[in-house]
């Protein structure tokens, strides 16, 4: 028979808070094995030591490397792979023999613990069992004696070996949040809670339920001093209307409600006071994907804006930075995003809406302009970006070189019939077509619809480019024909456009359609 592993998680130091079953299973166990820093000796092992019987087998797993470097030719990664290799085998051995062996793991198994890369290598091969354990978090929070989220408050547990602006961005899109993984990464940190709006209530724990443990606010801490078992505390409550922290709407409710009154901030108050009329309600096309593809008008923009409104995906690509507030909302709501960035702009705020691509095309132009009529104050600036179906040709050669309609598959703001009849009209006039939201989970029909009725009007060779992800690192695209298109590939990622009856393909396969008409 073959033995059985256990990844029993320790809580975050202090040995009262190991859970009962924990401190069976280590008594019990024939092999005992813990995670060890290098030149360091193993937390985990401190903590479970007067635990481990006399009679166990122990094993170090001594790390290769943490945070230095590394001679091993896959560099860090690679060096980690071979050391949990290695690991796996030892006790895999101990494993085939009928041995129990428990693996002690700081704070809970599988919460950034190492547990995690054995359980991979060894969990289909030998029975396996997780035993939950305290996390670090929350026995800091259970320090700072701080609620953390509260009713339908949102938690982020984030890693503060993020990028910055990536980190500020989630930072800024939470209510509650913890940041791990600090030492080397403070100063870092530090920046993404400034750019955030999240300093100001953040707060420091170092070494949670230890005997040396530790809590002060964060821009009160000294980064020289901050060890890896630290973390950082940013309480929902710190979003909250309500001075004692009772909140009854999403936090994108409760920041669009104190937006729409006059703001407590005095520079704000002024800044309305100064304004004569509004600033200009800017909508703002992103471009397809890539920053590179942001024109230097909206970047500019964007860095002059207090708040940004829009489908999350949109607002997501706006950099977080100190003063910014962010709106961020689903996909089918488009006017009421329109009317709370009209009702921000109205009291005197500078707004931007975004879009992906071109805001003008398909995009979040006209929902403002149809939200505006309660707010005839607000100007309203839209300023162009480079839309997906310019991206798309451009990727393909020069498919839309001469005359080419643009429309639009969804039947959520107009019926099918009228898409249809639409769809006849360009098809019978050979223009070029470029397809926009083709398909989607709810509409799996309408891309072999729009085939079978171009058919009817088209050669079977008409040229088809199906672009995917244009700009961005999964990006694809596809030449095929309209016979030979596969319409159930197709979805939302995609852009599709049907050539016309000139469209051509070089011999290097790319597409272009002649200016002119014979």
């Amino acid at each position: 028979m073959t033995g059985r592993l256990y990844g029993v998680g320790l809580g975050p130091g202090d040995p009262e808070l190991i859970t009962r079953k924990a401190a069976r299973l280590i008594g019990s166990a024939d092999v005992i094995a813990f995670h060890a820093g290098v030149g360091k000796t193993s937390n985990a092992r401190t903590i479970a030591a007067d635990l481990i019987p006399a009679t166990a087998i122990e094993e170090e797993l001594r790390y290769p490397v943490t945070t230095g470097t590394t001679a091993h030719p896959g560099g860090y990664a690679g060096a980690m792979a071979e050391f949990y290799e290695s690991c796996s085998a030892r006790l895999g051995a101990h494993l085939s023999a009928g041995r129990t062996v428990v693996v002690l793991a700081e704070g809970d198994p599988l919460f950034y613990g190492s547990f995690m890369y054995l359980h991979d290598r060894l969990s289909d091969r030998f029975p396996t069992e997780v035993v939950p354990g305290v996390p670090a978090f929350a026995a800091a929070t259970a320090v700072l004696a701080t609620p953390l989220v509260r009713q339908t408050d949102v938690l982020t547990v984030l890693p503060g070996t993020l990028p910055v602006p990536e980190l500020a961005r989630r930072l800024a899109d939470t209510d509650g949040a913890i940041i791990m993984k600090l030492g080397r990464t403070f100063p870092g940190v530090v920046e993404a809670l400034r750019q955030a709006g999240r300093l100001e209530h953040a707060l420091y724990v170092e070494r949670a339920s230890m005997p040396a443990e530790r809590w002060m606010p964060v821009v009160d801490v000294d980064p020289a001093t901050v060890p890896y078992f630290s973390l950082i505390v940013v309480p929902g409550d710190s979003l909250a209307a309500d001075p004692h922290g009772r909140r009854s709407h999403s936090p994108v409710e409760v920041r669009a409600e104190r937006a729409s009154k006059p703001h407590p901030s005095p520079a704000v108050e002024v800044r309305a006071q100064r304004a004569s009329k509004p600033h200009p309600l800017k909508v703002i096309g992103l471009g397809p994907g890539p920053d590179r593809w942001l024109t230097p008008e909206a970047t500019e923009a964007l860095a002059d804006v207090d708040h940004v409104v829009g489908y999350a995906p949109y607002v997501a690509r706006v950099p977080q930075r100190e003063g910014l507030t962010r709106h961020a909302s689903g996909n089918t709501v488009e006017v009421d995003r329109a009317r709370l960035a009209l009702e921000l702009a109205s009291t005197g705020e500078k707004v931007a809406v975004v879009s992906g691509g071109d805001a003008g095309v398909f995009g979040m132009a006209s929902a403002v302009f149809e939200a505006a009529a309660d707010h005839p104050d607000v100007p309203i600036e839209v300023l162009p970006g480079v839309s997906a179906v310019q991206a798309v040709g451009a990727k393909a050669g020069a498919p839309i070189g001469a005359d080419f309609a643009v429309m639009s598959l969804s039947d959520r703001l107009k019926p099918w019939p009228v898409i249809e009849k639409r769809l006849h009209a360009i098809a019978e006039a050979d223009l070029v077509l470029a397809v926009y939201n083709p398909a989607s989970r709810s509409r799996t029909t309408q891309v072999a619809d729009l085939q079978k009725l171009f058919l009817e009007h088209r050669s079977p060779d008409t040229v088809v480019v199906v672009g995917r992800d244009v700009g961005r690192a999964e990006e694809s695209l596809t030449v095929t024909t309209l016979a030979e298109l596969e319409a159930d590939t197709v979805d939302m990622l995609c852009l599709l456009i049907v050539g016309a009856s000139s469209t051509r393909v070089t011999a290097t396969g790319q597409v272009w359609t002649p200016r002119f008409v014979e």
